[in-house]
């Protein structure tokens, strides 16, 4: 799905996602990422069932206020342990299936959040 949305210059805004990418500005990606307003970040889980304290901390290190994670073609919770340094940073989580997370990622960037998209991609 292509999206349309403007903001300031320089941020990195999600314009299209499917299965087995997302493309940020004018470039594609096919591995899981983190996407910020100013940096992306590759990031190491494949899947929701493989997302561990290690992908969390990564996270928390890049100190966004809020956190928007797209689990793939459906909702899938992360083990709670595995969330600790985002619990104990007060970094917001929310959970959503990748494509909803793309479009939350691009209304909170707009508003001038500093939110942080964990994107796994969406699978057949």
């Amino acid at each position: 799905m292509k999206i349309h949305l403007e903001t300031g210059a320089g941020a990195n805004i999600i314009r299209s996602y499917g299965t087995g990418q997302i493309t940020v500005n004018q470039q594609t990606y096919t591995a899981s990422l983190i996407i910020m307003p100013d940096r992306i970040v590759d990031w190491g889980p494949h899947s929701a069932a493989g997302l561990a304290l290690k992908d969390f901390l990564l996270i928390a290190d890049l100190e966004p206020e809020v956190v928007v994670l797209g689990t793939g073609s459906r909702l899938r919770f992360p083990a709670p342990a595995a969330t600790q340094p985002l619990i104990q940073a007060r970094i917001g989580l929310e959970v959503m299936d990748t494509a909803a997370a793309c479009r939350t990622y691009n209304i909170l960037m707009g508003e001038g959040r500093r939110v942080a998209a964990a994107l796994l991609m969406i699978e057949n």
